[in-house]
């Protein structure tokens, strides 16, 4: 069965004084109907490598790859019209901060609305944008589909942006830090609903995340970014048996509850991970 997302060779470069800076090098890896995590410190290129798959690498960047390929269409010469078919309808993408995804001026139900209109559903829009609030744990969602991005805390704020990139059920999602602000009951649901996208209908799911514990029991598979580049790959049960420094030294810096961990464990740098 071919993968449903194929990265070959994807590098990313932004302008500086010295010349483009490479932000990711040469970054490959391939999807299927499953939950993949991508996992590493503030930095590492994750975001921007989730940005380019859906083709929102900043204008003053530039985004090239070997081969970049979804479900038999190359996103590298996708045109103009092709992403809008694209985008929201079979690739979605939660971001990290709703507080700057969502549009300040326009109520979260008009927002809701607009994505399941722009893909054929407007006389059903009303009534999925309710039911998928409702699913993630909104429990007042006609006042929430009233109200503006400001009047809602960051966690009811995440949760709306989570409900906007799912309500269309799309067959690929880049999921950005997508439970950072929730609690852990609401955590708990909103996975429960991508684990159903999942297993159900076939989606694919790529799981950005800083959270190694998480990723591990929710995930298929891991790749793990150091500056740019990806250092390992593993299957997520196996995280505590992971080869590559680097891996092992994020995960002896997660904090335990038992013993006396003074001092703090200080992840030690080897300059040939960056080769």
């Amino acid at each position: 069965m071919s993968p449903l997302l194929s990265v070959e060779n994807l590098r990313i470069a932004f302008p500086s004084r010295q010349g483009p800076v490479e932000v990711v090098r040469g970054v490959s890896f391939s999807l299927g109907r499953e939950r993949l995590g991508i996992v590493g410190e503030s930095g590492s290129g994750k975001s921007q490598t989730g940005r380019a798959l859906l083709g929102l690498t900043p204008v003053s960047g530039t985004a090239t790859a070997d081969r970049l390929e979804f479900d038999g269409i190359d996103l590298r010469h996708a045109s103009t019209r092709q992403w809008r078919k694209l985008r929201g309808a079979r690739m979605s993408m939660v971001m990290q901060d709703p507080k700057f995804s969502l549009n300040p001026v326009m109520t979260i139900g008009r927002q809701l609305m607009e994505a399941v209109k722009l893909h054929g559903g407007k006389s059903e829009a009303h009534d999925k944008s309710i039911a998928m609030l409702e699913a993630v744990q909104i429990r007042d969602p006609e006042r929430v589909m009233a109200a503006y991005p400001h009047e809602l805390s960051g966690g009811m704020g995440q949760r709306a942006m989570i409900a906007m990139m799912l309500v269309t059920e799309p067959d690929l999602l880049i999921a950005d830090e997508p439970t950072s602000a929730l609690d852990v009951t609401v955590q708990i649901e909103v996975l429960r609903i991508l684990d159903r996208l999942v297993s159900e209908r076939g989606m694919g799911l790529i799981f950005i995340s800083h959270d190694l514990r998480l990723v591990s029991t929710f995930c298929d598979r891991v790749l793990v970014m150091y500056a740019g580049r990806v250092v390992e790959e593993l299957d997520a049960r196996r995280m505590s048996e992971a080869a590559h420094p680097y891996t092992r030294g994020l995960l002896n810096c997660l904090p335990t509850i038992t013993g006396d961990s003074r001092p703090l464990p200080v992840l030690a740098r080897d300059a040939a991970w960056l080769e």
